[in-house]
């Protein structure tokens, strides 16, 4: 079936959209992207083939981790003994020295090492110069340090939250709305989003190491995210939070995105492939996944759950400064009150009056 379209498709949206979803995927060479790019651009009557390989080869697919598990020039993915991973965790800890401050010193724990050395396929070189470079990010960055007060701005709409609620194996969802992007600076959008990433990872339970991300497309156009903003997010993602997701549900998306998807997959390896969920509420096939994966009287009716309270933004503000307390004092852990509801009303989520970047 040909898709032939009336005006020129926006390919680099689409390539990006592919980058992030299978970072960690069997498409390990250029030449490998540019013979699926070579059979899909006649579908779309572009010429965009140039463009689209450049991308692909200057964005460094082989490199995108974040979302899953790191190539490692195309090797299986061993399985070490835990005595093994403790020999590996070692070694990687000799080669980084003394932390440079108890921030840092937190964040090198032996989870946080292994789940770099995944990223790498145990592989202690890559591994290392993988961590020094989010150690150093860290050192500069200091996400920890991000308060409410920094990015209480940007949460206005509802575009990024924490849920209430987690999916039937314990873990932290992180709802997103890119329909509702309310500001125009790169710079604090990304920063947003880390300060949500650093809060989702700290009320993680400690049999849980990842999470859910469940986004919703509503309202989402091409122009509501710029692609530097993109390609900034994705560095930050793939190298410094690794194998931090666990499933991305993508909720009534544009429907090429499948489509593109679905030509790309057989490219991947099974585990990378099954944690892409494209769910469409007019489908009642696909909502069977909401189902498995969430508690319906807990999910939100917009995500075809029963529960019809909705984002607040008072009461997320007063939870979000809880947590920003805890992370000051060092107490990560997650207890009763991180779990404290900022649900309200039955509204859905406003778009604020966002302004230019001065």
């Amino acid at each position: 079936m040909n898709f032939h379209l009336s005006h020129p498709f926006p390919f680099n949206w689409l390539i990006e959209f592919v980058i992030i979803l299978s970072s960690a995927s069997q498409l390990h060479h250029p030449q490998t992207m540019k013979m699926v790019i070579m059979f899909i651009c006649p579908f779309f009557s572009c010429s965009w083939f140039d463009y689209i390989s450049s991308r692909v080869v200057s964005l460094q697919l082989v490199n995108m981790s974040f979302l899953w598990k790191s190539s490692n020039s195309g090797a299986t993915e061993k399985t070490l003994t835990l005595e093994e991973q403790q020999q590996k965790i070692d070694e990687l800890r000799k080669q980084l020295g003394e932390p440079s401050s108890v921030a840092i010193q937190g964040f090198l724990s032996d989870a946080s090492i292994l789940r770099f050395l995944r990223a790498r396929n145990w592989n202690v070189q890559k591994a290392s110069k993988m961590l020094k470079g989010a150690v150093k990010w860290r050192a500069s960055y200091k996400p920890e340090m991000i308060s409410w007060e920094d990015i209480a701005h940007e949460a206005e709409t509802g575009k990024i939250y924490r849920a209430d609620y987690k999916d039937k194996l314990g873990r932290t969802v992180l709802v997103m709305r890119p329909g509702l992007e309310n500001t125009t600076s790169g710079k604090e959008q990304i920063k947003y989003l880390v300060y949500s990433l650093e809060k989702a990872i700290m009320n993680l339970t400690d049999d849980q190491e990842k999470m859910v991300w469940l986004t919703d497309f509503q309202g989402w156009s091409l122009g509501s995210t710029p692609l530097k903003v993109t390609r900034e997010t994705v560095s930050v993602l793939q190298d410094c939070y690794p194998e931090r997701l666990g499933l991305a549900i993508l909720y009534n998306p544009p429907r090429v995105f499948e489509s593109f998807w679905k030509i790309v997959k057989p490219f991947l390896d099974h585990e990378t492939h099954k944690k892409v969920k494209f769910v469409y509420s007019n489908d009642k096939e696909s909502l069977k996944i909401m189902a498995e994966v969430f508690d319906l009287d807990k999910l939100d009716s917009a995500f075809g759950g029963r529960n019809t309270a909705t984002f607040e933004y008072t009461s997320y503000a007063e939870q979000m400064k809880q947590d920003d307390k805890k992370m000051q004092s060092n107490d990560t852990g997650s207890d009763a009150s991180s779990e404290a509801s900022f649900y309200s009303g039955t509204d859905s989520p406003k778009h604020g009056d966002g302004e230019a970047e001065a």
